[in-house]
């Protein structure tokens, strides 16, 4: 299941975000509702739980600069 940057700005919706924190490392075997991430659009930041259990696979790195709605991990 991917695992996307949501969308904090509505008036933006194409506005680039950081991952500012990953709290797993790829390959991590991962609980539901685990964290995995915190991310930050401007000063707004959202933390990011896993969908489903599994192992986390990261797209993106940390500090990366992505546009909200990309995919940034998957979990299988």
């Amino acid at each position: 299941m991917d695992v996307v940057f949501p969308t904090m700005s509505q008036e933006k919706p194409l506005a680039e975000g950081v991952v500012a924190t990953w709290f797993v490392r790829d390959g991590e075997q991962v609980a539901a509702g685990q964290l995995l991430a915190e991310v930050q659009v401007d000063k707004v930041s959202k933390e990011i739980p896993a969908p489903v259990a599994g192992t986390v696979h990261l797209h993106a790195l940390e500090e990366a600069v992505v546009v909200q709605g990309t995919v940034i991990a998957s979990v299988d």
